[in-house]
């Protein structure tokens, strides 16, 4: 069985609103990719957030969460999500990934994520989020 690795972040804005982005394969979830060579997992979960949606985030220490799934026959994914705040919400999605980037309510959003697994990584970042 082959091993994919990803990172990925669960963004608020200040109020707190969270960043979404719809795949061009359909399905709502949050900015994540695969990790480069040398990078840390932290690395890869901002610059992917940056290169999907050019927003650009902190990580908040304290959460970190691994969705695993098989997306194919023959493949074991592990996706770390990571909480980030930002200040900055002027979306510009990379149009080769992404069909809709938004920043939206957390009832909106439970509405849209699509898998269970992301529906499951999200109410945990929410309630990490509000113990702050």
């Amino acid at each position: 069985m082959k091993k994919e690795k990803s990172c990925g972040c669960v963004v608020f804005d200040e109020l707190n609103r969270v960043l979404l982005v719809k795949m061009n394969m359909g399905h709502w979830s949050f900015p994540k990719g695969h990790v480069e060579e040398n990078e840390t997992e932290e690395e890869t979960a901002l610059r992917e957030t940056l290169e999907e949606t050019h927003i650009k985030c902190n990580i908040i220490k304290g959460f970190r969460e691994v969705s695993t799934y098989s997306p194919y026959d023959g493949v074991m994914k592990d996706v770390i999500f990571f909480v980030g705040k930002t200040t900055n919400t002027e979306i510009i999605r990379q149009v080769e990934e992404i069909n809709t980037a938004i920043f939206i309510e957390i009832d909106k959003a439970k509405e849209l994520i699509t898998f269970d697994n992301d529906l499951n990584i999200f109410e945990k970042a929410v309630k990490f989020i509000k113990n702050l």
